[in-house]
């Protein structure tokens, strides 16, 4: 029963975490800005290393990570949907190396200031031995606000990944919708990183998503396949990595490189 009660809640969260990364990689993918993902989620970095300087720990802690990362995604929507024309790639650019400037900046006031900075890495590579049930519980929330947005906005989000152009001329409000989405998904990411970290995120998104467009067409079969395959690459990484002694998030992320792999083999030999 011990041994249960340990394993559940971390199992959950690689399921959860996994499968709701696979979901944002379909649209992230999808429109081809995987490097999104990195960004929002540096800025959440950021954020929780100001907050841990702060000594504001636990779930606290992650209000101004949430915090961070809405903003990054605000603005991003914004500039979008501004008439400043720049495009979407380099707008991403920027708030990354600002992010990462910050994040890098906090963690070298942590030696400074001579604080510990093990909390700190922890974030950076991620370990899902450290979620309990509050985070699995976290993460289940936001997973569901994610999950509920992209049901309710459905055909707008599927109008947008064929073309944004095509969208706003059939009267979709594409800067409202895709910002939600944007906001609902920074809110996913910033709950996810004790289990991959920061610094590894972005391969849990984009991986299970290119694996599922090797092995599948249709937009429906695409997102559950997505989900599935996020999560067992999360799962089997975790038990790998138990089992090993291994980093937890490298793991993962070796496991969802070679899922890739596999799928582009798979489409192959098919072909």
């Amino acid at each position: 029963m011990t041994d249960w009660a340990f394993w559940l809640p971390r199992i959950l969260a690689g399921a959860l975490a996994g499968g709701v990364s696979g979901l944002m990689g379909v649209y992230i993918v999808g429109m081809r800005i995987p490097f999104l993902a990195v960004c929002v989620a540096h800025a959440a970095l950021a954020g929780a290393v100001f907050a841990g300087l702060a000594g504001l720990t636990g779930a606290i802690g992650i209000v101004p990570a949430l915090l961070a990362a809405v903003a990054a995604a605000l603005a991003l929507g914004w500039l979008e949907s501004s008439d400043a024309q720049l495009d979407s790639n380099v707008l991403i650019g920027v708030l990354f190396s600002l992010s990462m400037g910050l994040a890098f900046l906090g963690i070298g006031l942590y030696g400074i200031l001579g604080r510990p900075d093990y909390a700190v890495r922890n974030l950076l590579w991620g370990s899902l031995t450290y979620c309990g049930w509050p985070e699995v519980s976290r993460m289940a929330v936001a997973g569901a606000l994610l999950g509920g947005g992209v049901l309710l906005f459905r055909k707008e989000l599927r109008a947008i990944l064929f073309s944004r152009l095509h969208a706003t001329a059939a009267g979709v409000p594409v800067g409202l919708v895709w910002t939600g989405f944007l906001v609902l998904s920074s809110a996913a990411l910033t709950v996810n990183f004790q289990t991959v970290g920061g610094l590894m995120i972005y391969s849990l998104i984009t991986n299970p998503a290119l694996a599922a467009m090797q092995l599948t067409r249709g937009h429906d079969r695409l997102i559950v396949l997505s989900i599935a395959l996020g999560a067992t690459s999360s799962i089997v990484g975790f038990f790998i990595s138990a089992w090993t002694d291994l980093p937890t998030g490298a793991t993962i992320v070796i496991v969802s490189s070679l899922i890739v792999g596999i799928a582009i083999l798979i489409r192959r030999f098919r072909a």
